[in-house]
């Protein structure tokens, strides 16, 4: 498969999906906005949040430590399907396209070692937080 049909197939796909995400624009806007059982789950959704970062701010005993363990808890749970995905895309560079051309090869192998690294450091992170803050203190 050359560079040409590649091209064009990724295009096409661009197309398609830009298609149907303005189809889904569309249809939204003429259907009401927000009905009321959404909206009580969005609540109750904001509710759950302002309670769980009220318990960090318990247990750590500040607001300004409560917040940054809750967001760093966020990103310990965020991180792993942006990892997993970062992973994939560094095996495609890796092994599919680094066959033929092996500064992609390079370029796959160090992608993976980045993501793995990033990946590592957003899951011990808020453990190392927890460890400063709890012991540090005293």
């Amino acid at each position: 498969m050359n560079r040409i049909n590649l091209k064009l197939i990724i295009t096409i796909m661009l197309v398609f999906v830009f298609i149907v995400n303005f189809g889904c624009i569309v249809f939204a806007a003429t259907e009401q906005v927000i009905d009321k059982k959404t909206e009580s789950t969005l609540v109750e959704l904001k509710e759950k949040e302002m309670k769980s970062l009220q318990d960090y701010e318990e247990t750590y005993g500040s607001k300004s430590y409560g917040m940054t363990a809750y967001i760093l808890h966020k990103v310990q749970i965020f991180s792993i399907p942006f990892t997993i995905l970062g992973i994939l895309i560094a095996a495609v560079y890796d092994y599919i396209i680094g066959v033929r051309h092996l500064e992609t090869k390079e370029k796959g192998q160090a992608l993976m070692i980045m993501f793995v690294t990033l990946g590592i450091i957003c899951r011990v992170l808020p453990l190392v937080f927890t460890i400063v803050v709890k012991f540090g203190r005293e």
